[in-house]
C-alpha cells in the first residue's frame, strides 16, 4: 500500500462531515430489514400476549402440531404486514430443521420452509 495523497484524505474528510457519525447499531443493522416485518423482544412480546393482542406460544404450538412434528428450538414473536407471527423452528426425529410461520392472532397455519 502507497501513502494516501491529500486529495483523496481531503474527499474522504469531506465525505465524513457530510454524512455525519454513524453510531454502532446503525452500522451493524442490515439495510435489507423491513421494519414492518421485525421480531418484538421479550418486554413487547408479553405486552402483547398479557392484553390478549395475540395468543401465546403454546396455544400456537398446539394449533399446528397436526402439520409439523418435533421439538421446538426456537421461537419468536415478529410484526408480519398488519398483523403478527410466531416464527418456530423444529427439530424433526430425522434430524432435518423446519421454519414454521404461524399467525399470532388466528393460531392458523402461514408458512413453512
Amino acid at each position: 500500500m502507497g501513502i494516501a495523497k491529500p486529495a483523496s484524505i481531503a474527499a474522504l474528510l469531506a465525505l465524513a462531515v457530510t454524512f455525519g457519525p454513524v453510531r454502532a447499531e446503525e452500522a451493524l443493522r442490515p439495510t435489507h430489514v423491513e421494519p414492518q416485518r421485525a421480531c418484538l423482544n421479550q418486554k413487547e412480546r408479553r405486552a402483547l400476549v398479557e392484553n390478549g393482542t395475540v395468543m401465546r406460544l403454546a396455544a400456537a404450538l398446539h394449533n399446528v402440531r397436526s402439520h409439523v412434528s418435533g421439538t421446538l428450538v426456537r421461537a419468536r414473536l415478529c410484526r408480519r404486514g398488519e398483523g403478527f407471527a410466531y416464527v418456530l423452528t423444529m427439530l424433526a426425529h430425522d434430524g432435518k430443521v423446519t421454519r414454521v410461520v404461524v399467525d399470532a392472532v388466528k393460531g392458523t397455519l402461514v408458512g413453512e420452509r
